[in-house]
């Protein structure tokens, strides 16, 4: 990654993360005292051959950090010159407003699609009331609100989704239902369900910006053209009735991941 951006590093907006411990290669759980943060970003900016990374994540939070501690070393990471904004990453309320008040937090980003919507209920009005904007995580609901999954679909045996309750055969064939809608109102706006799904999210708030991944090029350029799609206040309406009938079947964590997020 350093040596594709190294060429065009004023040209891009740098953002990676910290929160466990890799010293040697390998992941031995999460870690955010300060030492290993500042040994991952000296790491990182090694990796990425720059000299100050733009947007700094924590991974997850660390229960046995305090996040004072967390947001005062960034602090002095940014005054370094080593960083230039502070973020968080599947972070509780309580977590953000701690950790802004010793840091200022520019981003927190947390999964949120039309089928995982928790957000809703106390992150989002959070980030507006402190003015942090949000980057969903799997916008697209890891792939399944694409169209392109159904119950019969098998995934590698690495695949981290064959772990996730809401990709077994039963929930998948349930939650069917959100593709059906997306199908329907992207095929009256010409469009794809992945791109209105990604329109969806991009009306909610003017300051949040989701992140689709993907490894094929027809697959990014499909995703970006989302930012050119209108949904109107009654597109938009009718998504809403639609999915108010529908509950999602699930959980979107296996439980050992599920420990790791800050509520």
């Amino acid at each position: 990654m350093g040596e594709a951006l190294e060429p065009v590093r004023d040209q891009v907006v740098i953002a990676t993360k910290f929160g466990f411990d890799l010293e040697d290669g390998q992941s031995h759980g999460i870690d955010s005292r300060p030492e290993t943060i500042k040994r991952s970003v000296n790491a990182s900016l090694k990796r990425l051959r720059t000299d100050t990374i733009d947007l700094l994540y924590q991974h997850r939070v660390d229960p046995n950090v305090p996040i004072e501690d967390v947001a005062g070393t960034v602090k002095e990471l940014i005054a370094a010159g080593k960083a230039r904004h502070f973020g968080l990453s599947e972070a509780g309320v309580q977590t953000i407003r701690r950790a802004h008040a010793v840091q200022p937090v520019t981003a927190v980003q947390s999964e949120y699609s039309l089928w995982w919507r928790e957000p809703e209920q106390a992150i989002l009005p959070t980030l507006e009331d402190l003015g942090i904007g949000f980057v969903p995580f799997s916008p697209l609901g890891k792939g399944f609100l694409t169209g392109t999954i159904d119950e019969s679909t098998t995934f590698e045996s690495s695949d981290f989704r064959n772990t996730v309750p809401r990709f077994d055969t039963e929930a998948r064939s349930a939650n069917r239902v959100f593709v059906e809608l997306l199908d329907r109102v992207a095929e009256q706006k010409g469009a794809t369900p992945a791109q209105i799904a990604l329109a969806w999210i991009l009306a909610q708030k003017r300051w949040i910006v989701p992140i689709p991944g993907t490894t094929k090029p027809h697959r990014l350029e499909e995703n970006v053209a989302a930012v050119d799609l209108e949904l109107t206040g009654d597109d938009l309406q009718e998504i809403e009735t639609a999915a108010a009938q529908i509950t999602a079947q699930g959980q979107r964590y296996a439980e050992a991941q599920q420990q790791m997020i800050d509520r």
